[in-house]
């Protein structure tokens, strides 16, 4: 029998159990989403799992960020190494045990070091980038500038400024769905794997997009959807997270 699915994930995750893999922050993150078809999504993602759904539709988001302060177990923050500009495609899956997490199609990031060692451990699909973040205040507002060069020449630049509202009714839906997410699918060594992950409620704010021109969502397969506006922009300035170590499906 399926498992039933409330429709929106926790707003919070359950305290990690057991050993702890890495923690990190993550900041100054803009999330683009855009709704699909759950069919344009399945064949992206790994065996085992499938799109999560709201209201219908699926999300293919798009993250600018960064990384700062990453260690592994409990340790002290890696300096320079452990903090880094990272932009990602992802989606949003579901397993047959009921636990609702991303699956990444594609995450660039500007230390090669970081690239090589997530591919070989996790065969996460980072690519070192070219990658800069520029800043300024506009009115009072918060405008933020992200700039991604793939080794293969895909470019995308997305520029958003910092709204003081949080989002509101089915914006707020949307908001939690593609955020409340804790965990991650993998492919790695001829299966999916789970990687389980915590983090404070995101504080989340309406975001205006000013420059938007990408070329990473036609390179990780999803042609043409660039060319429409993002159906959600939104903005938050932190979250703290720690990740388990992986299980298999």
């Amino acid at each position: 029998m399926p498992i039933p699915f409330d429709r929106l994930p926790p707003a919070s995750a359950v305290d990690l159990r057991g050993p702890v893999m890495m923690h990190q922050h993550w900041d100054d993150l803009a999330f683009l989403h855009w709704a699909v078809d759950p069919a344009v999504v399945a064949p992206h993602l790994p065996p085992g799992v499938e799109p999560d759904v709201l209201d219908g539709v699926t999300y293919v988001g798009l993250i600018p960020f960064t990384l700062r302060g990453a260690a592994p177990g409990r340790l002290p923050a890696v300096p320079w190494l452990g903090t880094f500009l990272e932009t990602n495609v992802r989606l949003y899956s579901r397993d047959a045990r009921g636990r609702r997490g991303v699956v990444f199609v594609s995450l660039d990031a500007d230390r090669l070091a970081v690239v090589l060692g997530a591919r070989l451990a996790f065969n996460l699909p980072y690519r070192f980038s070219a990658m800069d973040r520029h800043e300024r205040w506009h009115e009072g507002r918060r405008e933020l500038l992200w700039r991604c060069r793939t080794p293969a020449g895909a470019r995308s630049r997305i520029g958003v400024r910092v709204q003081r509202r949080a989002p509101r009714g089915a914006d707020a839906d949307v908001a939690r769905f593609c955020t409340a997410r804790f965990g991650l699918h993998v492919r790695h060594l001829g299966r999916t794997w789970w990687i389980a992950n915590e983090h404070e409620e995101w504080r989340l704010r309406e975001a205006e997009l000013t420059r938007f021109d990408d070329g990473l969502l036609a390179a990780g397969g999803f042609d043409g959807l660039a060319t429409r506006a993002p159906d959600s922009v939104l903005f938050s300035v932190r979250v703290s997270t720690r990740f388990a170590l992986p299980v298999p499906l």
